[in-house]
């Protein structure tokens, strides 16, 4: 499995913008084959898909819910992932989870969480009213 390691949550309010990034330690994968995503879970709430992005990070998927709001990209070189929320509304307040897919399978945008295998240890979103 991977080491993951998520940064930039905090207390914000809404309307207010946030970056999430996910640093992946190296491991017996090369970073770039693999497809990466950014998921959530709510107080009381199952985890969600959010967001995520294939290997190149020229192709993404992102959940209805925040499609034009929420952004993801990646920087290879840095074997890191980001998150851009913009116009947070307080139901964005959640953990938000970065993980790896299993496999270098193709991409198909899913946001299926049984196609990871490895996650961070979550950063806290809250956004206040």
């Amino acid at each position: 499995q991977v080491h993951l390691v998520e940064s930039g949550g905090g207390l914000v309010q809404a309307g207010d913008s946030l970056r999430l990034s996910c640093v992946t330690s190296p491991s017996g994968r090369t970073f770039s084959d693999y497809s990466m995503g950014w998921f959530r879970q709510a107080p009381g709430k199952e985890r969600e898909f959010v967001a995520e992005i294939n290997g190149n990070g020229d192709r993404t998927a992102v959940a209805d819910s925040v499609k034009g709001r929420f952004f993801i990209s990646r920087r290879n070189a840095k074997r890191t992932i980001y998150l851009q929320m913009n116009n947070l509304k307080p139901d964005a307040t959640a953990v938000y989870y970065c993980g790896v897919f299993r496999a270098p399978v193709f991409f198909q945008g899913r946001g299926n969480e049984d196609d990871y295998d490895s996650w961070g240890q979550g950063t806290q979103v809250t956004v206040s009213s």
